[in-house]
């Protein structure tokens, strides 16, 4: 059974899952809506749960308690402690995963068309029942606090967590979603049941659903899995404001190479100007090795292996940000290149040939995010999470290819900020001015 399982799995990712998008709302006889692909082909099915809020739901006393629930609804349900689960869960050759992230707390699961009934079943179990048993707690305890400690050491986990500080405030985004060594220990079973009572609710619940499953059968489906949820979770904080200004702060840590992330606020998802800012951001930061700063930065000066940007529009906030490690001696002349491309972005655009060439990128890599039943349910809950249509997939190129020389100038004008980018430097950087805070 574990060797069919994997072998769909296979087929799966190599079927030419671009052409065959066709995506339907279904409603569920108990209201629960869902997006879904129908695909008979193979007698499989991938299911993806997501439930807004995540992390930012932590109480500032219990911090890091979405995260360790998330990492312990495995760990047992109902009558199954959390060996018993597990070996029920291989026996059906199927597979659950639980993550959490700032906006969101996300379930995949995948199995076999015979085994739905039972799979959805322990799914069920640990979305309503989770044990949260003593041993299992203190043993997923232990783990994510072994990660905070090796973040703790790592200069891009440090320079991170600074900056969400720095651009934050006090607002949950300001704060690290796996919580500190002090409030991890600090957990109690009670903080992660509450954690689960107002994380895992139907009024923030978004379903994506791709295989072997009719419209009818999801309903059904669904209502008996997802009925017993709780109607309403935790309140969702308020939108975050971004308080980033122009300068560099630097965090010393004995390393060779200094790590600098940097960015001011950003451009909304839902913003009209939203394709044409993307579009721009690939020519100066997000295109790899055809983009201005990776041609500034490495090609021409050999200040770094890597340097990028990109578009961070969270739930609550968005942000404009990058990234880039060079040695220290050489990162302040990075800075002031990523601050001088920056600067020329915001005034003269883009060129017609960089802008073909991004349009060619954009739109001819974007059929490869569809690499199989799991990806494909999991853009289609981001698509309801962002407000977008279910004609998205089918017009995203056509907002791409749409975008002109005069709509990118309109917006890196707009958006482009050099006089507020804020740089985050954790190492020991020689000769950078560094801002009075």
């Amino acid at each position: 059974m574990i060797r069919f399982l994997a072998a769909v799995f296979s087929v799966v990712l190599l079927s030419p899952a671009w052409a065959d998008v066709d995506i339907k709302a279904v409603e569920t006889p108990g209201g629960i809506t869902a997006w879904l692909v129908e695909d008979h082909s193979i007698p499989f099915m991938a299911l993806e749960l997501r439930f807004r809020g995540g992390t930012s739901l932590d109480d500032v006393n219990a911090q890091g308690a979405t995260n360790l629930m998330a990492g312990l609804l495995e760990e047992g349900a109902g009558d199954l402690d959390a060996r018993e689960f597990a070996r029920s869960l291989e026996s059906l050759a199927a597979s659950i995963r639980f993550d959490s992230s700032d906006d969101d707390v996300s379930i995949s699961a995948r199995f076999l068309s015979e085994n739905r009934d039972e799979a959805a079943a322990l799914l069920k179990l640990a979305l309503t029942q989770p044990r949260f048993d003593a041993d299992a707690i203190e043993r997923v305890r232990q783990q994510v606090l072994s990660g905070l400690r090796s973040d703790a050491q790592d200069p891009n986990d440090i320079a991170g967590i600074t900056f969400s500080a720095m651009a934050y405030g006090d607002h949950p985004y300001g704060r690290s979603g796996k919580g500190t060594v002090d409030s991890v220990a600090a957990l109690t079973r009670e903080d992660l049941q509450a954690a689960h009572l107002g994380a895992l609710a139907r009024d923030r619940l978004y379903v994506g659903a791709v295989g072997d499953i009719t419209a009818e059968e999801l309903g059904v489906f669904l209502d008996d899995l997802l009925g017993d949820l709780p109607e309403t979770g935790a309140p969702i904080p308020g939108p975050a404001q971004v308080t980033l200004s122009g300068g560099v702060t630097v965090v010393p840590y004995d390393t060779p190479q200094s790590v600098a992330l940097f960015g001011h606020i950003g451009i909304e998802r839902d913003d009209e100007d939203f394709f044409a800012a993307f579009v721009m951001n690939h020519i100066l930061g997000g295109g790899g090795f055809e983009s201005r700063l990776m041609t500034e930065v490495r090609e021409k000066r050999g200040l770094t292996y890597g340097v990028y940007s990109y578009l961070l529009p969270k739930d609550l906030a968005a942000v404009y940000m990058g990234s880039v490690a060079s040695a220290n001696n050489r990162v302040a002349e990075a800075v002031e290149v990523i601050k001088a491309e920056w600067a020329r972005m915001a005034t003269e655009g883009v060129t017609a040939e960089e802008l073909d060439a991004a349009k060619t990128y954009l739109t001819g890599a974007y059929p490869l995010r569809f690499d199989g039943h799991g990806q494909i349910a999991s853009i289609m809950t981001a698509m309801q999470m962002q407000g977008l249509g279910l004609d998205y997939i089918t017009t995203r190129n056509d907002k791409v290819n749409a975008v002109t020389l005069e709509d990118i100038s309109r917006v890196a004008e707009r958006v482009l900020q050099p006089e507020n980018l804020r740089f985050v430097v954790v190492g020991q950087p020689e000769g950078l001015p560094v801002a009075t805070e």
